[in-house]
């Protein structure tokens, strides 16, 4: 299991920022050839990366989303590489740290940016409003679905601002999309020409098409404002629209204009011909978003894809001290532009052709480059041996690193004198507070006599009036890239023990283990991982009061959570009663879906789904079911569905039926058992089988497996009155569980106590 954690030889961390055409090169070589003693992390705010070559064939409907993007998550796991999704906001030079927003920065030696561009729209009033810019693509894309639904029943007015090749195979492309509707293009541009780069047979053969597909050009018409539902050109003439799109002359990211790093006078990374920074050697840049000083192109993806080896090589060298290569971008290029149809027009030097041919040869290239990323080898990279350590307290973390890392993540007390002061502390944090009646207990700082800040060998808490301490613990190995996302997701794992039997979080004991590795890495890699389950804990109004950390061969993390609760109405597994309804609070899955992304047959939308189905808190889950009358009440963890009901029905004394075709799962789950891939807990929560009393029947149905599938911060299974079935239900969709179910019955003891499964829908 490489979950690509520092080792002894890992000395130096090199990141990626951005899942561009460049970097999915640097990640494949870096996958077919290790670099010993380096770290790989790519930085990406999305899971998915489209390929420039084939965009406008998706949006005119002839390939499918996964045929034009590239998975990035099993792209990285064959790299070696972390995962670490999220919003870069800047770089802090000087700390070599990548800013970062809702989250600790990420540390790096060598840092690559391949980010693209933006079209540039600031300067233009009204049309960051009110256009939708092709880039970034992902965002583009959620708004061309709003456009596809708002061209149905109606006859769609487009206006694509910007006369380039990306504005006119742009517009020819939604038009073919959108051709049963009738819509009317127009393409506005300020040059006296359409593709003023280009040469002037593709010029006048893209002026022939757009005639004869009636789209209207507007030639010299200069942009100077966007109305609501109208753009204003300069001498006053407008053009009026119901969808704007906007593909003019590329603009670089605003955050890398605030920092150091020298750009060029557009914003772009300024680099040289070995694609390094000119005034930060440890930083590269690459495509749209880098400007090489002594070669300046066009913002084109396809010098970006030429970028992709030399890159790759050069950041090798750079990390591992050799001597860096200078590289040329060729001055020529074959060009092919889709006219919508399966037809294009190809274009080099002085000549062009067209034809169906062309966009065969060109579907032909695009397809054999995606392979390379989506038809990934089966091979691992090896890992150098790691050395003997001491065990026991000669394994613990020195003190003054621990020390360093707690006082970045305790910096600030966590209650305030101004409720705003701890809204915006949670806010920092990326986590909004749990709203309800349980989103402002009192302050846990009050109840605390000893914690971290005291640097004891014990915490000690005082007991509020008529409460019982409640207490559970839970430890396990990373699963996840991201130390800080694992962090999260621990915590609100431990706590939903918690929350099952109905009490509330006060405070928490960590207990970590920090894979071998230089100080500095393991500091950093404790701060990463603490950081997360603080935030964690701050959202449930809960603190950190202290913990035990050691060195080992992964990273791995635990809490002992403290919670007080009133005896009276703490909720229990032996409290079923024949005829309540079974209630489900999130989808099945975890346990297949991360073995499945171990093997790198995972899809990445998949396991985000995963992840934030984890990240659900079991609070407003509680609230509602004791709202709803629960009586009876558990987390659905390592033990798997079955598993945890089965304590249940033993403890109660009862019975139960549920529906298989009615259990929530998770996407992938079921294509991932089907594929044989199961969690390595699998088999042993198999032998928990017999609990089925129809177990012959019940193993014939295909989602039978999904019974024994160990769930990671899982949801919470409770007992509900019969009749208040559907508006639990309704509720905890509401509170956000879209995957909250009614999944069977309790019934009455008869005979031997178990489960009967079933492939009806479970009765209402």
């Amino acid at each position: 299991m490489n979950l690509n954690q520092p080792s002894a030889t890992e000395l130096k961390d090199l990141v990626l920022i951005g899942g561009g055409h460049s970097h999915v090169a640097v990640l494949k070589m870096f996958g077919m050839r290790p670099a010993p003693g380096v770290r790989l992390t790519l930085v990406s705010k999305d899971i998915w990366t489209p390929y420039s070559g084939m965009l406008p064939g998706y949006i005119a409907g002839h390939y499918s989303f996964e045929e034009a993007h590239i998975d990035l998550r099993p792209l990285c796991r064959f790299a070696g590489a972390r995962f670490i999704k999220g919003d870069v906001t800047g770089l802090d030079l000087a700390e070599q740290r990548v800013l970062m927003h809702n989250r600790v920065g990420i540390k790096f030696d060598t840092l690559s940016i391949n980010i693209g561009s933006t079209p540039r729209a600031a300067d233009i009033p009204g049309a960051k409003a009110h256009a939708l810019p092709i880039k970034p693509i992902e965002k583009f894309l959620e708004g061309w679905q709003r456009i596809i639904e708002q061209a149905h029943g109606s006859r769609l007015r487009a206006v694509v601002v910007g006369g380039g090749a990306g504005g006119v195979e742009l517009a020819l492309s939604c038009q073919h999309r959108l051709r049963s509707d009738n819509p009317e293009f127009h393409v506005v541009t300020d040059q006296d020409v359409l593709l003023a780069s280009h040469n002037s047979a593709t010029q006048k053969k893209f002026a022939r098409i757009l005639r004869e597909r009636g789209i209207a050009v507007h030639l010299r018409h200069r942009v100077i404002a966007v109305d609501r539902n109208k753009v204003i050109c300069e001498g006053g003439a407008t053009v009026p629209f119901d969808a704007l799109l906007w593909a003019t002359t590329a603009s670089a990211p605003k955050w890398l204009k605030d920092e150091r790093l020298a750009v060029d006078a557009d914003g772009f990374v300024a680099v040289n011909d070995r694609l390094q920074s000119i005034s930060h050697p440890n930083v590269f840049a690459a495509g749209d978003v880098a400007a090489v000083q002594n070669y300046p192109r066009p913002k084109s993806g396809v010098f970006a894809v030429r970028q992709g080896m030399p890159l790759a090589k050069n950041l090798r060298a750079a990390i591992c001290d050799e001597l860096l290569r200078p590289f040329k971008p060729q001055k020529q290029f074959l060009s092919i532009i889709s006219t919508g149809e399966k037809y294009a027009v190809a274009s080099r030097h002085s000549w062009a052709v067209e034809g169906a041919w062309v966009w065969k040869v060109k579907d032909w290239i695009d397809r054999r480059w995606m392979r390379q990323y989506q038809e990934l080898p089966a091979m691992t990279a090896g890992r150098s041996e790691v050395p003997m350590r001491c065990g026991g307290c000669g394994g613990k973390v020195g003190s003054t690193m621990l020390a360093r890392a707690l006082n970045r993540i305790s910096a600030q007390p966590l209650r305030e004198e101004s409720e705003d002061r701890l809204k915006a502390e949670l806010r920092t944090f990326g986590v909004p507070p749990l709203g309800g009646p349980a989103a402002e207990p009192r302050d846990p700082t009050a109840d605390v006599v000893l914690d971290i800040d005291a640097r004891e060998d014990a915490s000690a808490i005082n007991m509020p009036p008529g409460k019982v301490l409640v207490q559970s613990v839970d430890f396990f190995r990373t699963f996840l890239d991201d130390p800080f996302l694992f962090g999260r997701v621990t915590a609100n794992h431990c706590l939903n023990d918690i929350y099952a039997k109905g009490a509330e979080p006060h405070s928490a004991l960590a207990t970590v283990t920090i894979p071998f590795g230089p100080a500095e890495k393991v500091e950093e890699e404790l701060a990463q991982v603490l950081s997360g389950a603080v935030a964690e804990l701050r959202r449930h109004n809960a603190i950190l009061i202290g913990g035990h950390s050691a060195e080992g061969a992964e990273l791995g993390l635990g809490l002992t959570v403290n919670a007080f609760g009133d005896p009276k109405q703490l909720l229990r597994k032996d409290r079923l009663q024949p005829g309540q309804a079974l209630i489900l609070t999130k989808a099945l899955g975890t346990g297949c879906l991360f073995a499945a992304d171990m093997r790198r047959q995972a899809k990445g939308r998949w396991i985000e789904e995963a992840i934030e189905s984890m990240l659900l808190s079991g609070r407003e889950a509680i609230n509602c079911l004791r709202r709803q009358g629960a009586t009876a009440c558990t987390d659905v963890t390592g033990f798997g569905l079955l598993g945890h009901l089965l304590e249940m029905l033993n403890a109660s004394g009862v019975s139960a039926e549920i529906s298989l075709s009615t259990l929530p799962m998770l996407n992938g789950a079921i294509e991932s058992i089907s594929a044989g891939i199961v969690s390595s807990l699998h088999p042993e929560n198999l032998r928990l089988r017999h609990g089925i009393l129809n177990l012959d029947k019940a193993s014939t149905f295909p989602s039978y497996p999904i019974l024994f599938d160990p769930q990671t911060a899982g949801g919470l299974l409770a007992g509900v009155p019969d009749a208040n079935t559907a508006a639990c239900v309704a509720e905890l969709q509401h509170l956000g569980f879209r995957s909250a179910s009614l999944i069977g019955k309790v019934l009455a003891p008869q005979g031997d106590r178990g489960v009967t499964v079933t492939s009806l829908p479970a009765p209402a």
